[in-house]
C-alpha cells in the first residue's frame, strides 16, 4: 500500500507543481501581452535555437552507441535516435518513465537486456551531471566578483562566513555518518555515491572514451548556445549579459526535473535568474516561454514520428 501511494505521490505531485506554476506564471503576465512577444519574436534565431536542440539530441543519440558497443551490441542508429527523441517526449507525462522506456525500447529491437541498456542510461546521467557541474564551477569561476558581490550585498559578511563554515562542518559530519554507518539510508546513499564513481571511471575504461567525451561535451556546448541564440529572438533580452545567460541556463536546466518536462517551472526559473541583473520581468517570463515552447514543439514533432515510425522502422529491416 505504501510503495503504491509513494508511486502515486511521484506521478501526481511534479504535475501538480507544473500545473500551479503555468498557473503563476500567466497570472503575472496577461495572455494578450504574452501573445504581442511572441508576435514580435524574431523567429530566425528561435528556429535557429531549435536546430542546435536537434544536433545535441542527435548526438545523445550516436553517443549512446559508444556505450553498447562493449558490450557486443551494435545497435542500429535509427533505433537509437527514435528511441532518445520517444524519451524525451514520454518524460512530458511521467517523470523519469522516458528512461524505462527508452531501454524497453532497445531490448524489443535490438535485443539487448533491459538492464544491460537502462545501466547505459545511468552512466550517461552520470556523465551529463559532471559537465553540469563543470558548468557551474566555471560560471563560478568567470563570475566570482558578481556572485560574491550579490552575497555580500544581500547578506551580512560575518553571517555569510558562518553559514559557509557551518555547512562544510554539516557536510563534513553528515559524510562520516553515512560512510560508518550502517542504516538502510546510509547503505542507499552510500551505494549511490559509488554508482556515481564507478560510473564516472567507466567512462574513461571505455574504448571509445574520447569520441564519447567529444560528444558529451558537444551536447553540452549545443544546450548552451540553444539557449543563448534563441535570447536574441526578443529586443529586450538581445543583450542581456554573458552572466545572466549562463546563470540563467544553469536555473532552467535544474527546472526540468522539478516539473514534466520543466513545464511551468522554465519560465519561473529563468525570470529568477534574470531578476538578480535586474532585467524587466515580462520580457524575460516571455523569453522563457519563447524557449520552453520551441523545444516542446520540437520534442513533440520528433517523439511522435518516431513512437510511430519505430515499428515500421524495424518491420522493413527485420524483411
Amino acid at each position: 500500500m505504501k510503495l503504491k501511494i509513494k508511486k502515486t505521490l511521484k506521478i501526481t505531485l511534479p504535475l501538480l507543481l507544473g500545473v500551479f506554476l503555468v498557473w503563476y506564471s500567466l497570472s503575472q503576465i496577461s495572455i494578450s501581452e504574452l501573445i504581442a512577444y511572441f508576435k514580435k519574436a524574431d523567429y530566425t534565431w528561435v528556429l535557429l535555437g531549435m536546430f542546435l536542440g536537434l544536433l545535441s539530441h542527435l548526438s545523445r543519440a550516436y553517443r549512446w552507441r559508444f556505450q553498447l558497443e562493449p558490450m557486443g551490441y551494435k545497435i542500429r542508429l535509427g533505433n537509437s535516435i527514435m528511441a532518445v527523441f520517444a524519451t524525451y517526449l514520454i518524460n512530458y507525462t511521467i517523470p523519469r518513465a522516458g528512461e524505462v522506456a527508452r531501454a524497453t525500447i532497445l531490448t524489443n529491437y535490438e535485443g539487448v537486456p533491459f538492464e544491460k541498456g537502462f545501466g547505459t542510461i545511468v552512466a550517461e546521467r552520470i556523465a551529463d551531471m559532471m559537465v553540469m557541474i563543470g558548468i557551474i564551477i566555471v560560471t563560478l569561476f568567470l563570475e566570482f566578483d558578481f556572485i560574491y558581490g550579490f552575497l555580500i550585498e544581500k547578506f551580512n559578511p560575518t553571517k555569510l562566513l558562518f553559514i559557509v563554515l557551518m555547512t562544510v562542518v554539516l557536510i563534513v559530519f553528515v559524510l562520516r555518518l553515512i560512510k560508518k554507518g550502517r542504516s538502510k539510508l546510509a547503505l542507499k546513499i552510500k551505494g549511490f555515491v559509488n554508482g556515481l564513481i564507478e560510473g564516472a571511471l567507466s567512462i574513461f575504461k571505455m574504448k571509445k572514451k574520447w569520441p564519447f567525451i567529444f560528444h558529451t561535451l558537444f551536447i553540452w556546448a549545443m544546450y548552451l548556445l540553444m539557449f543563448y541564440v534563441t535570447s536574441f529572438s526578443l529586443e529586450q533580452t538581445g543583450n542581456i549579459p554573458m552572466a545572466a545567460i549562463l546563470i540563467g541556463f544553469i536555473a532552467a536546466s535544474f527546472s526540468i526535473a522539478a516539473t514534466n518536462g520543466g513545464i511551468g517551472s522554465y519560465p519561473e526559473a529563468i525570470v529568477l535568474a534574470f531578476l538578480l541583473f535586474n532585467l524587466p520581468e515580462d520580457p524575460s517570463r516571455a523569453f522563457g516561454w519563447i524557449m520552453w515552447t520551441s523545444q516542446t514543439l520540437m520534442v513533440i514533432l520528433f517523439g511522435g514520428l518516431s513512437l510511430i515510425y519505430l515499428p515500421i522502422f524495424n518491420r522493413k529491416k527485420s524483411k
